[in-house]
């Protein structure tokens, strides 16, 4: 019985560690999107999360740490959301010259998420500081990978196997990365935008041309 009891006290323990965490990592994201880097102070995120100072310090033992985890952390969310939903974003046979048009347009939907402006903050902060750099590194070349791999599912096997398929994707993220900056500073509606039918002229000339 004493052991029983023991047990479910750690589940519980355990269980309230995670929502914490969830809790800091929330925070985090909603302060890097809201108010930058420079205004994501510890105590900003702390008294977002609603947690104390010393729960904080248990998760993560620097301001740099927790943002990367943050972003790293709800990034790596969308991606596996995406992954499970393609079977329903993505209807059209894989063979189908519109399956990339589908694709490109959740692509694109993609770089108006929170995560993405949280991490613009990051990738501009770490120019000007080594100790960011070196912790965002790492987790950006495992998030890069899973994104990769979430986008051939998307494109699907046919589409995908084309020998330029890389080039595509690769032209695609940096194109779109780069023009989804100007809306943060002039906000308009993403899918009337007139590179995205740029783009998938691009993919289709050189994938299904």
């Amino acid at each position: 019985m004493a052991a029983t009891r023991a047990e479910s006290y750690l589940q519980q323990q355990e269980r309230r560690s995670r929502a914490s965490r969830q809790q800091i990592l929330d925070a985090a994201v909603q302060c890097l999107a809201e108010y930058g880097y420079a205004g994501a102070s510890t105590l900003r995120i702390q008294e977002l999360a609603g947690i104390s100072r010393g729960r904080l310090l248990h998760h993560f033992s620097s301001r740099d740490e927790l943002l990367v985890g943050a972003v790293q952390h709800l990034a790596s969310a969308r991606v596996a959301e995406l992954r499970t939903e393609v079977g329903s974003m993505i209807t059209v046979p894989d063979d189908d010259p519109a399956r990339i048009d589908e694709a490109i347009g959740q692509m694109w939907a993609n770089f108006h998420q929170p995560f993405f402006w949280a991490s613009i903050e990051l990738w501009v902060a770490a120019r000007h500081n080594d100790s960011l750099r070196e912790a965002l590194r790492p987790a950006e070349r495992q998030l890069q990978k899973a994104i990769h791999e979430t986008l051939a599912v998307m494109f699907g096997p046919v589409w995908s196997a084309r020998p330029r398929y890389q080039q595509v994707v690769d032209t695609l993220l940096s194109s779109m990365r780069g023009a989804s900056m100007a809306y943060g500073f002039d906000p308009r509606t993403p899918a009337r935008d007139p590179h995205l039918a740029q783009w998938r002229d691009m993919a289709r000339i050189l994938l299904a041309g």
